[in-house]
């Protein structure tokens, strides 16, 4: 009996720690895509689906978020040059969690984890971009670069 009991038992296969390791990325992939898949079905464009951004509406002033809708919109549908438009930031933002995400996989499934190390340099330089995608949409001159 005892090895019958011993045969019976099921070998975990070598694919199977993997496919555990892949769950958390497969989730955020699936969680952002259906973001995306939202907002590529209901048009930002359109009034009334979706709030207003608060700065914008009690300032008059665009935040670095401001046309980030509707730039995924146009990235939904293959419209670039409208992305770029909208959100360029938005845009670029969207590459890099292409990049991130492929990266973080790639290495989930090595078994190793996702390290980010941002030097304090790097930081502040990221820190200081967005300030300045912020001021100059703001500015006369940065009307290009208004949602």
């Amino acid at each position: 009996m005892r090895g019958v009991n011993a045969d019976s038992r099921r070998m975990p296969t070598p694919s199977a720690p993997v496919l555990g390791r892949l769950a958390l990325p497969a989730g955020v992939l699936a969680a952002v895509a259906g973001a995306f898949a939202y907002v590529g079905a209901v048009d930002p464009n359109e009034p009334g689906h979706y709030p207003v951004c608060p700065l914008l509406q009690y300032t008059g002033l665009y935040c670095p978020g401001c046309g980030g809708l509707r730039s995924a919109h146009a990235v939904v549908h293959g419209d670039i040059a409208a992305a770029l438009q909208a959100n360029a930031l938005a845009v670029a933002g969207y590459l890099l969690f292409a990049l991130l995400w492929t990266l973080w996989t790639v290495r989930a499934a090595r078994g190793r984890p996702l390290r980010i190390d941002l030097r304090p340099a790097q930081a502040w330089t990221a820190g200081a971009l967005l300030l300045v995608f912020t001021v100059v949409r703001n500015l006369p001159f940065g009307g290009w670069l208004h949602p």
